[in-house]
Parts: structure tokens; C-alpha cells; sequence
């Protein structure tokens, strides 16, 4: 996809961990332990570009994607609360085009380096992207996450582009003042739980069965990852 009307209809997946309440973060920060496994997660299916075909061949999708690595990129689309969450040192993140979406002028937000695109909303921000793509500015896009926060993930929700959600469930409760907004697993909601197979095929990696646990003693947390899709 290479044009702003082919960005702005591009698929969007949500990925955003929450709590058994929809708890997803207090001042500003993640309420729960670092969860390093689960950060590491994060990182490898924002980064990792989908093959445009599966040939059924191990040896030619190895080579494929060893061959699409720099030629095409995953977009992460966030608010500016989240963008300003990361550590300097750590923006951009590495290997994705980011997309910060604010209300201020970009002359007047700091240190958001020229490949950032800064837009109002997320289809703007899209459309400013694939100008930005044409011109040989940036690089064609594989797919698009939204990593939050609220207000970014609820604007994302009333998208009809945004077909998936990557969830990790936290298993503990934890005193939060953002939370997501949706509630997937209600039988109106829209949404429906794909199986761990459906899950392991769209990220393209073999996620463990059943939850995760890190952390020791009142540190302890586990956590589950999950995929829904619109029904």
C-alpha cells in the first residue's frame, strides 16, 4: 500500500494489555510490574512485517521475509501521552514508523524527529503517511497498530478498518485510573475470541498455551494473550 486512500483504508489492529476490569494504566504509567516478556512480545509482532502470500514452502517464506526486512515497515499509531511515555532514548521505537496523533501544532510539541508523522486523528495521520510514502520519505507500510492511550484506542474503536485486537489479559487486579473502553467478550460488543491457532498464525509466532507468570512474591503477575476480531 503505497497511496494515502489505500493508507486511510488500511486494516488497524488494536494491541493493548489490561486488567480483569479493563484497567490499563495509572499516572501516566503501566500499574502492574514491568512484565519483560510481555514488552518483549509487544516489540517483535509491532515489528515483525506480514508476508504478502504463504507459498508453502519453509525455505522460500524464509527467504521472503529475510528479503522484506527494509523494504517495508509497521506503522504504531499512539497519542502523545503515550509518545511522551516512552524514554527519549527509545524514540522513535526502533524498526516502525511512529504516528503521533495530538491536538497541538507539531511546531510546539519537542523532540519529535522529522520521520514521526504528527496529525490531529488517525486517518489524517494515515493520509499524511502515505504522502510521505510516495515522495520516497518513508517506507511502505505492512500493517498498522494502535498502542494507545484511551482516548486513542476508543477513537480507533469506532473505526470500521479496526478488524483485530491483540490483547494481554493481565490475571490481577490493579488500581487504575485509564481504561479500555470495550468489553470484547460481551455478546453485543461486536467482537468475538479467536482460538490460540488463529492467534499464533496472525503474529506470526508460536505463543505459549495458557498464561504466562513473571515476577516474584507480591510481584507476581500472570497474563494471557489473546486475539478478537470483529464478528
Amino acid at each position: 500500500m503505497t497511496d494515502d486512500m489505500s493508507l486511510k483504508q488500511l486494516p488497524l489492529t488494536i494491541i493493548v494489555a489490561a486488567t480483569p476490569k479493563n484497567g490499563i494504566g495509572k499516572n501516566g504509567a503501566l500499574p502492574w510490574p514491568m512484565l519483560k516478556k510481555e514488552m518483549a512480545y509487544f516489540t517483535r509482532v509491532t515489528k515483525r512485517v506480514p508476508m504478502p502470500t504463504n507459498t508453502g514452502s519453509v525455505q522460500s517464506d524464509a527467504w521472503k521475509q529475510t528479503n522484506l526486512e527494509g523494504t517495508r515497515r509497521n506503522v504504531v499509531i499512539m497519542g502523545r501521552k503515550t509518545w511522551d511515555s516512552i524514554p527519549p532514548k527509545f524514540q522513535p521505537l526502533k524498526d516502525r514508523t511512529s504516528i503521533v496523533i495530538s491536538s497541538q501544532d507539531p511546531a510546539k510539541l519537542e523532540a519529535v524527529p522529522d520521520d514521526v508523522v504528527v496529525a490531529s486523528d488517525i486517518l489524517s495521520g494515515l493520509q499524511s503517511l502515505g504522502q510521505k510514502v510516495r515522495e520516497g520519505k518513508a517506507l511502505p507500510v505492512g500493517r498498522a497498530f494502535v498502542i494507545g492511550g484511551a482516548k486513542i484506542y476508543q477513537a480507533a474503536m469506532e473505526l470500521p478498518q479496526t478488524t483485530s485486537v491483540l490483547l494481554t489479559r493481565i490475571h490481577k487486579d490493579y488500581e487504575c485510573d485509564t481504561f479500555f473502553s470495550e468489553t470484547l467478550d460481551d455478546a453485543s460488543s461486536g467482537w468475538r475470541r479467536k482460538s490460540l491457532e488463529d492467534l499464533r498464525a496472525f503474529v506470526g509466532e508460536d505463543v505459549p498455551e495458557g498464561p504466562l507468570t513473571e515476577g516474584e512474591g507480591s510481584d507476581e503477575t500472570s497474563y494471557e494473550f489473546q486475539l478478537y476480531e470483529r464478528s
